[in-house]
C-alpha cells in the first residue's frame, strides 16, 4: 500500500531520472564507503601493515549487500553513522571486523564519497548537456536562413534568423559545458588525512615512516579512480569544491532558464511553441488554451538552483579552523537537490527543443508588418540614386513613418508606410518597385553564415569529442 502520510521530494517523484536519483541513493553512498575501506585496507597492507588477502576478501564479498537493519539500530544507540555502518560491515566481515577504517576519521569515507558522487553526477549532467547542444544545434542548423523580427528591450529591431536566435541559447550551453569540464577535472579526492589533516594516525601506524604516509593518499586516490588527493586539508576537503560545483549547475540553470524565457515569449507571439501532447490540458477553465508548461517548469526549477547555490558559498565562508560541522545537514540537502534539480531541467530542455514547432507564417507576417520601417534607409538610399535629396527624402520618410505609426497603434490598421511613400512624388518609385525590394532575407546581415560558422567551428568538434554521449531520449514526467 502507497505510503501517502508523508512527505516526498517532487524532485525524486517528478523532476529528477533514475540514474541521477541512484547517484544520490543509499546504496551507491554506503557501498561507496565500503569500496573505500576497502582500498585503505590494500594500501595500507601494501604498505606493510599486519592485513590479510583474507580479510580484505571478506570485505570485498560484502560490498552490494548493506545490512541496513544492522547499521540503523547501531545508530539509535550510538548516534554516529560512520561507526554504525563500521560496525554493521564488521559484523558481516568478522574477520575483517578488526582492520576495517583502521587509522581514519568519519571524513574519510564521509568526504571521499561526497567527491565520488559530485563527479558521477557532473557526468550525467555532462552526457545530457551534450545531447541538448546537439539537438539545439540541429534547430540552428534547420532554421538558419529562416528569417525573423529581431527584438531589443522586445520591442521589433533589425531582422534576424531563427536560427541564429537559437545559437544565443546554443552559446551559453557551450559555455556551460566548458565550466563543467574544467570543474570536473579540478576535481581531487579528500584522501586520508586524519582528525585535523595531519595524518599523525598514519604517522603512528607507519611507526614514523614519512615516506609510507607520503604514498598513501596518492594509492588510494588511485585505487579509486581519480590522479590525486587534494595536497593539504583540514579534517575535510575545502566547502569552496561545493560552491565550484554548485556554480557549474547555476550556469546551466542561468542558461536554462534564458531559452525558456525566450520560448515562452515566443510562444506568446505565436511564433514558436514547445511541443503540445494530443491530449494534453492547458487550462481546467479555458479549454483553448496551450501554456508553455515545460518551459515555465524549466524557468522555475532553475530559479530553485540559482538560489541554492548559496548554500554552499555561506557554508564554505564559516567553516571554523579544521573543521565544524554545520555544513552535515546543509550538503545533504543543498548538494543532492541541485543536481535532481538541473537533471530534472536537462530532460525538459532536450524535449522543448526535440519537439519545437515553428510557424513560418505567422514569423513572416509580423516580419512585414515591421520590415517597412526597417527598410527605409534602403529606400532613401535608391532614391537617392535617381536623383532624389537625401536630406528632404529623410524628413519625408520620417513625417510618413510617424503616420504609418499612428495608424497601426491608433487606428488597428495595417501597416502602410509603402503605400504612403509610393504616394508621395517626392520618391518617384511605385508601390511594385517598393514591394519587390522588401525581401526579409536582404535585411539578416550574416545571420545565416554566423550560424554556420559558429556551428562547424565550436559546436561540431564538442559533439564529435563526445559522441560516445549522444543520443539520450528525455521522458519527460507529468
Amino acid at each position: 500500500m502507497e505510503d501517502t502520510g508523508r512527505y516526498i521530494s517532487p524532485l525524486s517523484e517528478r523532476y529528477a531520472g533514475k540514474e541521477m536519483q541512484y547517484i544520490f541513493s543509499e546504496d551507491k553512498k554506503f557501498s561507496t564507503w565500503r569500496r573505500l575501506w576497502i582500498a585503505l585496507a590494500e594500501t595500507e597492507k601494501e604498505l606493510g601493515l599486519d592485513i590479510t588477502d583474507e580479510q580484505i576478501e571478506e570485505m570485498k564479498a560484502h560490498v552490494d549487500d548493506i545490512n541496513y537493519d544492522v547499521a540503523r539500530k547501531r545508530e539509535k544507540e550510538v548516534r554516529h553513522d560512520v561507526m554504525s555502518h563500521v560496525y554493521a560491515f564488521g559484523k558481516q566481515c568478522p574477520k575483517a571486523a578488526g582492520i576495517i577504517h583502521l587509522g581514519a576519521t568519519s571524513c574519510y569515507v564521509g568526504d571521499n564519497t561526497d567527491i565520488i558522487i559530485m563527479n558521477d553526477a557532473l557526468s550525467l549532467v555532462k552526457k545530457k548537456l551534450v545531447n541538448v547542444i546537439a539537438k539545439l544545434s540541429d534547430f540552428a542548423d534547420k532554421y538558419k536562413s529562416l528569417p525573423t523580427l529581431g527584438f531589443t528591450h522586445f520591442q521589433p529591431a533589425q531582422p534576424t534568423t531563427v536560427g541564429k536566435r537559437a545559437t544565443l541559447w546554443l552559446q551559453e550551453f557551450l559555455m556551460d559545458l566548458y565550466d563543467l569540464e574544467y570543474v570536473q577535472g579540478s576535481l581531487k579526492l579528500l584522501g586520508s588525512k586524519g582528525t585535523t589533516g595531519t595524518q599523525a594516525s598514519f604517522l603512528e601506524l607507519f611507526e614514523g615512516d614519512m615516506d609510507k604516509v607520503d604514498k598513501l593518499d596518492p594509492m588510494i586516490a588511485k585505487k579509486m579512480g581519480f590522479d590525486s588527493c587534494y595536497p593539504v586539508s583540514g579534517q575535510t576537503y575545502s566547502r569552496k569544491v561545493d560552491g565550484r560545483v554548485l556554480n557549474v549547475l547555476a550556469g546551466i540553470a542561468a542558461s536554462s532558464h534564458k531559452m525558456s524565457n525566450d520560448i515562452r515569449l515566443l510562444q506568446h507571439l505565436k511564433e514558436v511553441e514547445e511541443p503540445f501532447e494530443k491530449s494534453q490540458i492547458g487550462s481546467s477553465a479555458m479549454a483553448y488554451k496551450r501554456n508553455p508548461m515545460r518551459s515555465e517548469r524549466i524557468a522555475s526549477l532553475s530559479r530553485y538552483v540559482m538560489s541554492d547555490t548559496m548554500n554552499a558559498w555561506i557554508t564554505s565562508s564559516v567553516q571554523w579552523f579544521e573543521r565544524t560541522l554545520d555544513d552535515s545537514a546543509n550538503k545533504r540537502l543543498s548538494i543532492p537537490e541541485a543536481f535532481l534539480a538541473v537533471d530534472g531541467i536537462l530532460t525538459l530542455d532536450m524535449n522543448v527543443v526535440d519537439g519545437l514547432v515553428v510557424y513560418e507564417k505567422v514569423i513572416y507576417k509580423h516580419l512585414m508588418a515591421e520590415l517597412p520601417f526597417m527598410a527605409t534607409e534602403n529606400i532613401m538610399m535608391d532614391c537617392v540614386k535617381k536623383g532624389g535629396n537625401r536630406q528632404e527624402l529623410h524628413e519625408s520618410i520620417r513625417k510618413l513613418s510617424m503616420e504609418a505609426g499612428r495608424h497601426v497603434k491608433e487606428e488597428g490598421r495595417d501597416n502602410d508606410l509603402l503605400e504612403l511613400i509610393s504616394a508621395d512624388p517626392t520618391f518617384k518609385v511605385t508601390l511594385d518597385e517598393l514591394k519587390a525590394g522588401l525581401d526579409p532575407a536582404k535585411y539578416t546581415g550574416c545571420a545565416a553564415h554566423q550560424v554556420e560558422r559558429f556551428l562547424d567551428n565550436d559546436i561540431k568538434p564538442v559533439l564529435e569529442k563526445y559522441k560516445e554521449l549522444l543520443g539520450e531520449e528525455a521522458e519527460v514526467n507529468v
